[in-house]
């Protein structure tokens, strides 16, 4: 009976005139903004979708079966483009493939398994979660933000609730920032509008002209209001190379004491990067709100990584090809890569960026 019920809503409205998933995360400004026709339907599509959410609700919390439910969400699912049937949260698969794949990142590693983790297990949390990565090209920024989204959604950059913005590509006229302010704040609110839980990834933002990125600040607060969703769910990345001065010359510091890297703590450098970023002009920060009203959760400090760290990523690469046992490509890669200070020569001046292609070089 309650298949047939729940069937009958999709085939009335939502499965014959549902939109279709978009299938690319890419945003394109300009284009992919709705007119007014396609808002009303999208907002009439929504409140079909949300009738078949009621009655899977009432089927859920009836006495039907363990069994009998799972076979109504799965129906529910089949007839739904909603995020909640694609949110799979995955935090001790998370945290083992930060301790696995990540290196030399001790501060990464436990900053964001444990703010993801403590952000997912509430339902209805009173803010975004907001975090901003710092540290020179290399050393995992990147790699960090594609397991967030891999160990929520199954996919990264491939799922359509997991969204990348590159300023070079999406906002690369320095005269069109009020238009690019326009652009992102209606882009952001209709996929808050479409998934509560979307990620968005900015990447390169010292790249990025100073003001665009300020437009998000209501979103990040607890005190705006968007219809139909709860906007708090949603998580923020942002990755610089802002303020990686300040940290490599700590991690330096470290070293020449006798100190182990592993003894450097967040709270040694979150100001001196929230102050840096906030007074460099060739940063998206520069000046920015967000800094000013604390609306970045945390402040992520990424590590120069030193010759063990970039052997470790040449051996990863290897066996990805199915060639661990070559030891001699790994002494090879670490010895032809560049580090710095060139008296010390501590740390790999590009991180772990160019190891596939030195692996190739040498294999």
């Amino acid at each position: 009976m309650g298949v047939a019920v729940l069937c009958g809503v999709f085939y009335a409205g939502v499965g014959r005139n549902s939109p279709k998933k978009r299938t690319t995360a890419e945003p394109v400004p300009r284009q992919s903004i709705p007119s007014h026709e396609e808002g009303v339907y999208n907002t009439v599509a929504m409140e079909l979708r949300g009738a078949v959410v009621i009655l899977f609700a009432l089927f859920y919390s009836s006495s039907l079966s363990v069994v009998h439910t799972f076979q109504m969400k799965s129906i529910y699912c089949t007839i739904s483009d909603s995020c909640d049937c694609d949110f799979k949260p995955d935090v001790r698969g998370l945290e083992w493939d930060l301790y696995r794949n990540l290196y030399g990142q001790h501060l990464a590693q436990e900053v964001v398994s444990e703010a993801v983790g403590d952000f997912i297990r509430k339902e209805n949390p009173d803010r975004p979660l907001v975090l901003s990565f710092h540290g020179a090209s290399g050393t995992g920024k990147t790699l960090v933000s594609s397991m967030v989204g891999r160990h929520l959604y199954g996919t990264a950059m491939s799922s359509p609730y997991v969204h990348q913005f590159i300023p070079t590509l999406h906002f690369p006229l320095s005269d069109q920032v009020q238009q690019y302010k326009m652009e992102l704040r209606r882009w952001v609110e209709g996929n808050l509008t479409r998934c509560a839980r979307s990620v968005f990834i900015f990447d390169e933002m010292e790249k990025m002209a100073p003001g665009v990125i300020d437009v998000l600040i209501p979103f990040l607060g607890p005190d705006y209001v968007l219809f139909q969703t709860n906007y708090r769910k949603a998580i923020y990345i942002f990755i610089s190379t802002a303020g990686e001065e300040i940290i490599n010359d700590l991690t330096l510091k470290t070293r020449l004491a006798g100190q182990e890297r592993e003894d450097i703590r967040l709270q040694d450098l979150e100001a001196s990067i929230s102050q840096a970023v906030f007074n460099n002009r060739n940063s998206g920060f520069y000046q920015s709100q967000i800094i000013a009203e604390k609306l970045i959760t945390f402040f992520v400090p990424f590590l120069p990584l030193n010759r063990h760290h970039v052997e470790r990523c040449a051996r990863r690469e290897l066996c990805q090809r199915g060639e661990c046992h070559r030891t001699d490509v790994v002494e090879a890669v670490g010895g032809a890569v560049n580090y710095t200070p060139q008296d010390g020569q501590h740390f790999s001046s590009t991180g772990c960026k160019s190891i596939p292609a030195k692996v190739n070089l040498f294999l």
